[in-house]
């Protein structure tokens, strides 16, 4: 019977099944006492994670017997991959798990944020009736352009979503061009970056990060972007300028942004994003759902059953 490390929140049914073949700990508080995780870590044959464990340096150094890592997500910068490919250390992310929740969260962002009309709630109540300006500034999501920024699982489903809704939508892959099977059939038109960027009325940012996408959306290439164009990022917090992104809202050149993800996080108090138009901060949560949730935790505790074989 293997030991296995669960060191942030999992379903219940997931957890069970791990626990009816091994010896599990599961603790979701696991993450925040470092002393102890250590201590655990070195008696575990497989430890499950999701973003804010990071494995690597003195954790990645304390797994001596460890074979599998399981990540409740796609993302592995958390993870020293090539440092666990060393010790023959299997990792496993949870690889299109939660693709239709994070498109769901890009695709209602930008219906509201086009609109505009859906945080007028104080407003109505207090009696000041902001019909006219909310009705005169509102835009149609059809006939808009998406532009999407990595195009695999995640970024195929959300350019489905879009086309469903009548936004025509280009894609930029750094990694792939227009002869790829991805874009056979559907839909999409494959484009430059900056191409993309020109034409796109939502720019939506699905990309790893790495050397090459770190700052990719800085001051200067949010000032390339359409007048009034919105920009929604799911991905990473370090490939975007946080803070050129509130001037960009106050001075009026973008339309709206919806940020799912930070340098650090949680992310420490900005007073200097207070004031910004048209801005959604959310908790890195654009992956998660009830459905989601259920469906990263069955497969990782399915892959890790396998991996302890």
């Amino acid at each position: 019977m293997a030991r296995i490390v669960i060191t942030e929140i999992m379903d219940a049914p997931a957890v069970a099944r791990l626990q009816a073949h091994h010896d599990v700990l599961y603790d979701p508080l696991l993450v925040d006492d470092s002393p102890r995780l250590l201590a655990l870590a070195a008696g575990a044959d497989a430890l499950i994670v999701r973003n804010r464990t990071q494995v690597r340096g003195e954790l990645l150094a304390a797994l001596g017997k460890c074979r599998v890592i399981g990540r409740l997500g796609v993302g592995l910068d958390n993870i020293d991959v090539t440092g666990c490919e060393a010790r023959n250390i299997a990792v496993i992310p949870a690889t299109g798990a939660n693709a239709l929740s994070v498109a769901e969260y890009v695709i209602t962002s930008t219906m509201l944020l086009l609109r505009g009309a859906f945080m007028s709630t104080s407003d109505v109540v207090a009696g000041k009736w902001p019909r006219n300006a909310l009705g005169n500034r509102g835009r149609e999501t059809a006939g808009k352009t998406l532009g999407i920024i990595g195009f695999g699982s995640i970024g195929q489903l959300t350019g489905r979503l879009a086309r469903g809704l009548g936004m025509n939508v280009v894609a930029f892959d750094a990694m792939m061009n227009e002869d790829a099977p991805a874009f056979q059939g559907s839909g999409v038109k494959c484009t430059g970056l900056q191409d993309l960027i020109l034409q796109s009325d939502v720019v939506t940012l699905h990309v790893p990060l790495v050397d090459g996408t770190r700052g990719l959306f800085d001051a200067q290439r949010i000032a390339s972007m359409k007048p009034g164009a919105i920009l929604i990022n799911t991905s990473r917090g370090p490939i975007l300028d946080l803070q050129a992104v509130g001037a960009a809202l106050r001075s009026g050149h973008l339309g709206g942004a919806a940020v799912d993800v930070f340098d650090v996080e949680p992310l420490v108090a900005t007073p200097s994003l207070a004031d910004c138009p048209n801005l959604l901060l959310t908790p890195h949560i654009s992956g998660v759902s009830s459905e989601s949730n259920d469906r990263v935790s069955t497969l990782i505790a399915d892959k890790v059953l396998e991996g302890l074989r």
